[in-house]
This record gives C-alpha cells, sequence and structure tokens, in this order.
C-alpha cells in the first residue's frame, strides 16, 4: 500500500480541484428502495443465476466498463443477498480489493469483509477509469446505477440491503454514493476519503459510518470530519465533538452517534496513524489479519440485517399484552443456522437466531459450545464471553427484541487448531434450539 499512498499524495491537489467541477445527476437512478423499510426482491429472485463470478464488461455511458462479481459459494437463486461494492483506491485496481493482495490476499479482500460474509453477500469490485474515480460529469455514479440494475436482473438481491465502502479515493466514491444515491444504497463505510468524487445532491440520509486517521497527511483528517458531519446533520443526530485517540497512542477510538433518526445511525472511528486502510491497534502499518477496521464495517452493516424501520417516522409506539422484567431475557422457541468460512488456523462464523415462537423474544442471550481448539477473537452484533467452551451470546441492545418469525445475525472470528467445525448445542434464553 505505500506506492499507492505516495501517488494518492501527489495527485490529491489536482483531484481536490477538479472534484468542484462534477455533476451528478439523481436521474436514471435503479429503484429507490435501499431506505430501510421491509427486504425487497429482485426479479433474478427464483431464477438460475443470469450472471457468474469473475471479470465482467458492460456499457455504461456509452463506454465500455469493467467490474469484478464474486457470488458466494452456496449462493441460493431463492434467498434475497445482500449487495457490498467496494471501489478501489487512486492507482489500485478492482483485482485490488477483490483478492486483498496488497495487504494480504484473501484475508483483506473485499476490505477484509468477504471472509466474514460466509454465503450472504455478492460482493461487486468495480474498476475506475485511470485507476480512480474522477466522476467526470456523473459516469461513475452512472456506472454504478448500471451495475445494481445487471445485479438486480440476474440474480436474487435483497435491494434494502446495499452497501458501498472504499479507502481514499475509494472512500471519496463511496461518499458520493451516499449523497447520490441515499435511497438506493442501505449505508456505506468512507475509509480515510475525500470529497473528490462529488457530493450531488448531498441532502438526505443514510446510515454513514467514517474512519480516519488523525495523522492522515494525504486526505487530512478534518476533511472527514467535515464529510461525517454532513450526515450527522442529515439524519438527525445531536451534533457532539467524538473523543479520538491520543497521537502516538496506536490505538482507535468509535463513537456512535446519538438522537439520529430510527435506521439512520452515524458512527465515527479515529485511529492514530496516517493514511493507512488496514490499521490495527498498538502497531504501525496495514495488517490484514490483525486490523479491526473490516469487523468495525461489518458490523455496521450487518446491524441492519432482517430489521427495517418506518423511514417516514422517527417514533414507534408499540402495545402489547406481553409483560416483561427489563434486562431479564425472555424464553421463546428458536431455530438457529450457522454459516462457517474456514481459512488456515482461522474461521468466521455467522449465526442467525430465527424467533420461532408466537411472541416477541424481549432481550436475548444465546448459548452454544465451540469445538475445543477454538477461541473467540472478536465479534459483531453481540457480547461473546467466554471466548471458548461453551459461550454465551448477549443481545447488542439495538437487536435486543426478535418479533415473532423474525431473525437476527451475529457472528464472529476465532483462531482454531485445525478443528474448523460449526459450533453447537444452541439454546435460547434457556430453551433449546433447533439447527438448520
Amino acid at each position: 500500500m505505500a506506492r499507492n499512498r505516495v501517488l494518492a499524495a501527489a495527485g490529491i491537489a489536482l483531484l481536490t480541484l477538479a472534484a468542484g467541477l462534477i455533476t451528478t445527476s439523481a436521474t436514471g437512478a435503479p429503484g429507490a428502495s435501499g431506505a430501510p423499510g421491509a427486504s425487497a426482491t429482485t426479479e433474478g429472485c427464483g431464477k438460475a443465476p443470469a450472471l457468474t463470478s469473475g471479470t465482467r464488461t458492460i456499457t455504461s455511458s456509452g463506454k465500455s466498463r469493467t467490474y469484478i462479481l464474486s457470488i458466494p459459494d452456496g449462493y441460493d437463486r431463492n434467498r434475497p443477498h445482500r449487495v457490498v461494492f467496494g471501489f478501489h483506491w487512486l492507482s489500485g485496481t478492482a483485482n485490488d480489493v477483490a483478492t486483498g493482495q496488497t495487504v494480504q490476499r484473501d484475508v483483506w479482500s473485499y476490505y477484509g469483509l468477504k471472509r466474514l460474509a460466509g454465503s450472504s453477500t455478492i460482493f461487486v469490485a468495480p474498476q475506475g477509469f485511470n485507476n480512480g474515480w474522477a466522476n467526470n460529469g456523473g459516469e461513475d455514479i452512472t456506472l454504478v446505477d448500471d451495475i445494481v440494475r445487471q445485479l438486480d436482473a440476474g440474480l436474487c438481491v435483497d435491494t434494502t440491503q446495499r452497501f458501498a465502502t472504499g479507502f481514499s479515493y475509494g472512500g471519496a466514491m463511496s461518499y458520493s454514493v451516499a449523497c447520490s444515491r441515499p435511497t438506493v444504497f442501505r449505508a456505506v463505510a468512507v475509509i480515510a476519503g475525500g470529497v473528490l468524487s462529488g457530493c450531488a445532491g448531498g441532502t438526505q440520509p443514510i446510515a454513514y459510518l467514517g474512519i480516519h486517521g488523525l495523522r492522515d497527511s494525504v486526505l487530512n483528517i478534518s476533511g472527514g470530519r467535515s464529510m461525517r458531519d454532513r450526515f450527522v446533520r442529515n439524519n438527525g443526530c445531536a451534533a457532539q465533538n467524538p473523543p479520538e485517540p491520543s497521537q502516538g497512542s496506536l490505538t482507535h477510538r468509535g463513537t456512535t452517534y446519538t438522537g439520529c433518526r430510527d435506521g439512520y445511525p452515524v458512527r465515527w472511528v479515529a485511529f492514530d496513524e496516517g493514511h493507512i486502510a488496514a490499521p490495527q491497534d498498538n502497531a504501525p502499518g496495514d495488517s490484514g489479519t490483525r486490523t479491526w477496521a473490516p469487523e468495525e464495517t461489518w458490523r455496521f452493516f450487518t446491524q441492519f440485517a432482517g430489521t427495517g424501520p418506518d423511514p417516514t417516522s422517527t417514533t414507534t409506539t408499540t402495545t402489547t399484552t406481553t409483560t416483561t422484567t427489563p434486562g431479564e431475557p425472555q424464553p421463546g422457541a428458536c431455530r438457529v443456522s450457522a454459516t462457517v468460512n474456514a481459512w488456515g488456523n482461522g474461521l468466521t462464523a455467522e449465526l442467525a437466531i430465527t424467533n420461532t415462537g408466537t411472541t416477541q423474544v424481549q432481550g436475548w442471550s444465546l448459548e452454544f459450545a465451540l469445538p475445543a481448539g477454538q477461541v473467540i477473537t472478536s465479534g459483531w452484533n453481540a457480547s461473546y464471553a467466554p471466548s471458548s467452551g461453551r459461550v454465551t451470546a448477549r443481545d447488542a441492545g439495538y437487536n435486543a427484541a426478535i418479533p415473532p418469525g423474525g431473525k437476527v445475525s451475529i457472528g464472529y472470528q476465532v483462531t482454531h487448531g485445525g478443528d474448523a467445525a460449526p459450533p453447537s448445542g444452541f439454546s435460547l434464553n434457556g430453551a433449546a434450539c433447533t439447527m438448520g
């Protein structure tokens, strides 16, 4: 990544000047269904996939463009899939994003998200002109629109679960998507980005995660704060100056804003390093295995799985006849499915918890047994203790309620000594769960 950072620094002034000339039309966008709401499927559902993994060519704005498509193993034509766009940095390529080769091959594929996704997600890595995202006349946003349409027609996609992320120029492109297509994409994660690809529109809410280095000498963190604050305002969050780590600490600090409109969170993560994409704590430079950034991004994206607040309302009033004790998990029938993605001596597991009962679960703890030798190193959408043996995962607050027929997805990463089997023996709030 060092070579790419030097090239980025050399070109940044020209890019910043050019960004002021970019305009992007809001017309021609795919169906506006990325906003919160019930899962919406596409015409590709229930059919044999019309697309295959690999490098694909598409005509967009009268020009030949390419993107790399990664369809998960075990793709289910009847299951709507999440879609994640990963945009490359200046002088980077779609192949760099798809392989993760500039940091750690495979482990950092799609900014480290692919190894966390199991079979849940379709990944897309578009290729920018001149290995950048100048977005002249909005042509790169149009490319995104055209790819979205192609995916919707050929694959089974959940249109409420589209996401975008990228580093540096890729972060700028993700920011442009947030401004221009807030009703097509559910959330973005902008890593060390700047306003280089334009911001047409930029007045509507979208879930926003910003990650930026304190000592970034290519795209200063002050610009990242300004980009973040646009969506703090758009999302109706309470203004604040979130705490950031001290210089020299080689740590990171994250803050989730309060008061945001339901379904439109803003999270800010500052770290003590420079213009890098895979920061780690207590050590300088990028690391594919030790970086915390993929888990931050994945946790932010997957908090929306299977849920969707009413986009026209910020307050929901519910009346029920069930009495619960605050903070005390309530029993309920359940089903758990486990999807494992293993490599070397590590793996990720995604657990889908379905409430098969007739009453809402309000507050939950899921117990399960890890195979011998597996040790949890990180997790998302739940807290986990202990890290081995018989583990209890507890809700994260925002996902405490599981309505009848509803589903919550959680996950974790482990190291292991050779046994990559999934967990077993699930029970929810003390009641045994079925598997499947």
